[in-house]
């Protein structure tokens, strides 16, 4: 597990990073992709969301039981369909795609434009995790940006010096 502070904002910018956001996404579906086909089958989905473990039972200190198996299947079914934009009865490449930026973005206006700190799984390809390491990546380019910009303007501003205390030839 990781920590990262994030928030609205930095899942944007992950999103709006059309290459960076489609890369993540890809290698994400390629990985939930178990027969290799090129789409995903309700029950590669259904393991994908069973592996969040979101609906094992009370959790969290709650007393509320379980979910029935019946109310878990029609949840995972409406999941689907809603990734499965045609009803082709798989979900291609692009839907899920198309989708993941939806959640993303409705988890970047859920999250709001207070930083907080998140545990995320760094084992599994977190999105979240994404997010956060690529706002690293973008202010550390824009800080080297920054200290190159500086370094420069100091040596034209030391050349220009050296010629001036040079004299005129």
């Amino acid at each position: 597990m990781s920590v990262v502070v994030l928030d609205g904002s930095t899942v944007r910018g992950f999103v709006a990073d059309e290459p960076a956001f489609a890369r993540s996404v890809d290698a994400r579906f390629a990985a939930l992709d178990a027969n290799g086909d090129g789409v995903l089958s309700r029950a590669e989905l259904r393991r994908a969301l069973e592996s969040f473990r979101l609906l094992d039972g009370a959790g969290f200190g709650s007393a509320d039981p379980a979910p029935l198996p019946g109310e878990v299947a029609a949840l995972y079914d409406a999941v689907f369909e809603q990734f499965d934009a045609d009803g082709s009865g798989a979900v291609d490449r692009a839907e899920f795609r198309d989708e993941m930026r939806r959640i993303m973005l409705a988890v970047a206006d859920g999250l709001g434009s207070q930083p907080i700190q998140v545990a995320v799984d760094d084992e599994g390809g977190s999105f979240l995790l994404e997010a956060a390491e690529h706002e690293a990546a973008e202010i550390a380019a824009r800080v080297q940006a920054d200290r190159s910009k500086v370094k420069a303007e100091a040596e034209a501003e030391a050349a220009a010096a050296a010629a001036a205390a040079a004299g005129p030839k």
